[in-house]
C-alpha cells in the first residue's frame, strides 16, 4: 500500500499563489506517477497535473502556463505550484500516485480561489 499525505491547501484571492506538496510513503514503486486531480463541488473529478520518475510532465490545458508540477524522487514527494489563480479552480485536490494499473489517492485538500 501507498499512503499519501497532501498539504498547502487554503483561501486565496483571484490572481494569487498557492503550493501544494504531496508526500508518499509506504510500498513505493520505482516506475511511477505522481500528480493531482481536483473537483470541484457538484463535477466530477479530474486531471489537472502529473510527473513520471523520469521527470515527463503532462498538464490539463486549464493549467498550462499557471501551474508548475515538480517532484524529489528521493522524497516521494511531488509539489505543485499554481500562480494566477482564478475561481475556477477552487475544489479539493487530490494527490495521486500510480504505477501501471495501480492508483493511490490522498485524502485532498481544500483550495478556494476567491473573485
Amino acid at each position: 500500500q501507498v499512503q499519501l499525505v497532501e498539504s498547502g491547501g487554503g483561501l486565496v484571492q483571484a490572481g494569487g499563489s498557492l503550493r501544494l506538496s504531496c508526500a508518499a510513503s509506504g510500498e513505493t514503486f520505482q516506475i511511477n506517477s505522481m500528480g493531482w486531480y481536483r473537483q470541484a463541488p457538484g463535477k466530477q473529478r479530474d486531471f489537472v497535473a502529473s510527473m513520471s520518475n523520469t521527470m515527463s510532465t503532462n498538464y490539463a490545458s486549464s493549467v498550462k502556463g499557471r501551474f508548475t508540477i515538480s517532484r524529489d524522487n528521493a522524497k516521494n514527494t511531488v509539489d505543485m505550484q499554481m500562480n494566477s489563480l482564478k475561481p475556477d479552480d477552487t475544489g479539493v485536490y487530490y494527490c495521486n500516485y500510480r504505477h501501471y494499473d495501480m492508483n493511490y489517492w490522498g485524502k485532498g485538500t481544500l483550495v478556494t480561489v476567491s473573485s
